[in-house]
Parts: C-alpha cells; sequence; structure tokens
C-alpha cells in the first residue's frame, strides 16, 4: 500500500514545469518478467504549474521499477472507493508519445 503524502493536488500540479496529469488509463501494457509498461493515456496538460487543456490518444510508456524509483512527490488525497486505490503522484520522468 502506498500511503498518502502531505501535498495536496494543487500543490503537486503547482510543482510542474511542464507534465501531463494522467485521468484516465486505457488497456493492459505491463510485462510482468521485465517490467515494461505502456498505456494508452488521457489527461491534462500542465503548463508552468497550470492545467492548460486535455491531451487524448496519447502513450506513457516506461519501466515499472523505473517508474516507482521516480516517484518523487505523493498527495494527500487517498480515498478507498474500491479494492484499488492511490493518491496523486508525481514521477519525474515518463516517456510519452502521441500525435
Amino acid at each position: 500500500m502506498l500511503l498518502p503524502g502531505r501535498a495536496t493536488p494543487s500543490e503537486l500540479i503547482g510543482s510542474v514545469r511542464r507534465g501531463l496529469y494522467v485521468t484516465e488509463l486505457i488497456g493492459f501494457g505491463v510485462n510482468n518478467v521485465t517490467g515494461d509498461y505502456s498505456r494508452g493515456a488521457v489527461g491534462l496538460w500542465i503548463e508552468n504549474g497550470e492545467l492548460a487543456y486535455p491531451v487524448e490518444e496519447i502513450t506513457i510508456a516506461g519501466n515499472l521499477r523505473d517508474m516507482f524509483e521516480a516517484v518523487d512527490l505523493v498527495g494527500d488525497d487517498l480515498v478507498f472507493r474500491s479494492a484499488l486505490a492511490s493518491p496523486t503522484l508525481r514521477v519525474a520522468r515518463m516517456t510519452i508519445a502521441g500525435a
């Protein structure tokens, strides 16, 4: 279980110069042997700490181990609504691709 951190989601978003706030993941794309990860995603682009515009039909990719090591900020918004739950996370670096 990933315990909640101390940053609010607004503080977390405000700390990002350029990045993606992922709101939905599509499909299944994890190799359980190698940890390679690739999934379709939908979200909002962040520019200078502000949500700027919607983004869709993109792919986020990386390696699970690298992704977990790159988590550098955890939000305080953990809410249990089902068997799966997570606070908002900031991952310092990932690959994003799309048209």
